[in-house]
Parts: C-alpha cells; sequence; structure tokens
C-alpha cells in the first residue's frame, strides 16, 4: 500500500547505497531495495558508488549524485545504506563542508560500518584509507567523530550477533548522536548474521522494514 502522501512522494527521493566492504555492490541491498520504498510510496534509486578507491573520491560522486536528484526536483534527499554503504551514507550526511545543494535531510543506515577507529572491518577500512592512515584520518571518517546538534536524523538497525561490523558501530553513532541531540531510532536486534538486506525470513528482525517505514513517512 501507498502510505506517503502525493506531494510527499513528488519533493522526496532517496538513494540507496548497497553494501560490500567499499570492493564491490551486493545485489540483495541494491534494487530490491529501492523496489521496497517504492512499495511504501517513496521514490528511490540505487547509486553504485566508485570502488577500490580512496577517500573522499565516493563521497565525492555521492555528493554529486544528491545534486543531481536535487536538480531533478527533489526537495528533501534521503539514504540508506547497509554496511559500507551506510557508512559513506553517514559520511555524506554528517561530513562538513556540503553545499545546500548536496544536504542530506535524513538517513537510514542497516549493519554499517560506523567507526575507522575500531579494526572491524578493516578490509573496508584498508580500502578506503590505505594501510598507513593516519589517526587524524581515521578519526575524520569516524560518524561519531562527525555528529553536530545540526546534523540530521538518524534511522539505525543492526545485530547483536554481527560477526563482521558488530554492534559497537551502531552504540558509537547513537551515543554520538544522542549527546548532540539528534534525532535518531536505534534497533538492535538479538539475533541475524551480516548483510541480511530486507532480512526477510529472519525472524524478529525482519521488523525493521516495518520499523523503518513509519520513520522514513515521518521524515517525508
Amino acid at each position: 500500500p501507498v502510505t506517503a502522501s502525493a506531494a510527499g512522494a513528488s519533493s522526496v527521493h532517496m538513494i540507496v547505497l548497497p553494501g560490500g566492504g567499499y570492493a564491490e555492490h551486493a545485489p540483495h541491498e541494491a534494487e530490491p531495495i529501492a523496489d521496497w520504498l517504492g512499495q511504501i510510496g517513496v521514490p528511490a534509486s540505487v547509486f553504485r558508488y566508485p570502488l577500490h578507491t580512496r577517500h573522499p573520491v565516493p563521497l565525492e560522486a555521492l555528493r554529486a549524485e544528491i545534486t543531481r536528484r536535487r536538480a531533478d526536483g527533489a526537495q528533501r534527499i534521503g539514504l540508506i545504506g547497509f554496511s559500507a554503504g551506510g557508512h559513506l551514507a553517514g559520511l555524506a550526511a554528517l561530513t562538513p563542508g556540503a553545499t545546500p545543494d548536496q544536504a542530506v535531510q535524513f538517513a537510514v543506515l542497516g549493519y554499517a560500518i560506523t567507526s575507522m577507529e575500531t579494526e572491524t572491518y578493516r578490509p573496508a577500512r584498508l580500502i578506503l584509507l590505505g594501510e598507513d592512515a593516519s589517526p587524524e584520518l581515521r578519526r575524520s571518517t569516524s560518524l561519531d567523530a562527525l555528529v553536530t546538534p545540526g546534523s540530521p536524523p538518524f534511522f539505525i538497525w543492526h545485530t547483536a550477533e554481527d560477526p563482521y561490523v558488530p554492534p559497537e558501530h551502531a552504540y558509537r553513532l547513537a551515543t554520538a548522536l544522542a549527546a548532540g541531540g539528534v534525532p535518531h531510532a536505534v534497533h538492535v536486534f538479538a539475533h541475524g548474521p551480516h548483510s541480511l538486506g530486507l532480512a526477510r525470513g529472519a525472524g524478529q528482525t525482519e521488523l525493521w522494514t516495518t520499523l523503518a517505514e513509519t520513520w522514513i513517512h515521518e521524515q517525508v
């Protein structure tokens, strides 16, 4: 059922950022997510950001895509990203220096890498920042370090059992958002592996889409 108003749907656009450790784009976190958003009345498209490249190349590419979507008439831009795609979504929403055309109004992160200061998920960090990244670079690409009271709202979901990107990543960002007084929702489900996508058939974790649907409609 389409629950978003026609006016709201026409003025909002969500960009889907699949995960894959900055090395690939996971197919089940791409078009299936955009299709689901369309079913709940939210126009969406998949953006396959540059891979195997250093920061800030993916961020700059995403900002260009946001600008393009805004030029096409979207007044409010939301991002939904998974794993490394969630990290990129967070960077675009939080990194200072965005122009008004590059601004992000809200973000949904699924089992996202949020910190480049932890040792997980190390392969993505090595691709994005390199083997010899300075502590300053690792800090400046960690989402919790970028939160300000003016940051946009976030919806964060994760599983407590995730072996690749532990829920510490969700807690770090959520703690920073709470400290900054930034509106947010956080759901850490007890069970489920990494890379669940829509999580169909994954027990209680499947509820993330129901919870996110309500939250997204509050943003649009």
